[in-house]
């Protein structure tokens, strides 16, 4: 009998023992694996933007050179700036306000700081607006043009810029007043959009109606 009891103890300190050997590693804490492939992944990305950024950047130094140029040359012909030159006229057309001034010179267009095709996106029509004042007089090639031009688009600018032409031409000679006023170089065109009407979708433009 008390062999039995014996054995039954020994046998009772063996579970407990197992038992906290079971509940051990529980508590144990294991390192991320995901962790470790997260980073060729962002510096693989980082690395691709970099690449695109450098080859980007040349234009954009260029465009930036070829206006530092303008800028510097539009400064030398006009000492005091616009505001302190003889020969200027201001057209209007829209929205847009064109500010020019007339100096001698082989027929350069400076719109902006910026060449006159480049500044029109090379539309010929835009283009045409600008020189018909010029060609009128037959003095395409013996003034060059510089203009501040700002406000609504660039067809509106374009013909802002013929009126400030026109004008400017005026305070060379009077005479070319006739043949300018002639081809209607002198009449500001008064011309815009009509206002939005309360209920309507446009000026005059009614929404869609059905009786069923």
């Amino acid at each position: 009998m008390a062999l039995s009891v014996s054995n039954l103890a020994s046998s009772l300190s063996s579970l407990s023992f197992s038992s906290q050997v079971s509940q051990g590693p529980a508590t144990l804490s294991f390192p991320r694996t995901n962790s470790a492939f997260s980073l060729p992944a962002k510096s693989a990305h980082r690395a691709s933007l970099s690449i695109s950024a450098t080859v980007a950047a040349p234009a954009e130094v260029a465009e930036d050179n070829d206006t530092m140029e303008l800028k510097k040359y539009v400064k030398s012909r006009l000492p005091g700036g616009f505001a302190a030159q003889k020969i200027i006229g201001t057209g209007r057309r829209k929205c847009a306000i064109a500010r020019v001034v007339l100096q001698e010179g082989t027929g350069k267009v400076i719109i902006n700081y910026r060449d006159a095709k480049e500044y029109l996106q090379g539309n010929p029509l835009w283009l045409q607006y600008v020189k018909v004042p010029l060609v009128t007089l037959g003095y395409e090639n013996s003034y060059d043009v510089f203009v501040k031009a700002h406000g609504g688009g660039l067809s509106g600018q374009a013909q802002a810029i013929t009126l400030g032409i026109a004008r400017a031409l005026l305070k060379v000679s009077a005479d070319h007043r006739s043949p300018l006023k002639k081809e209607g170089l002198l009449t500001r065109d008064a011309r815009v959009v009509e206002r939005k009407k309360v209920g309507l979708k446009k000026a005059r433009k009614a929404p869609q109606f059905s009786k069923r």
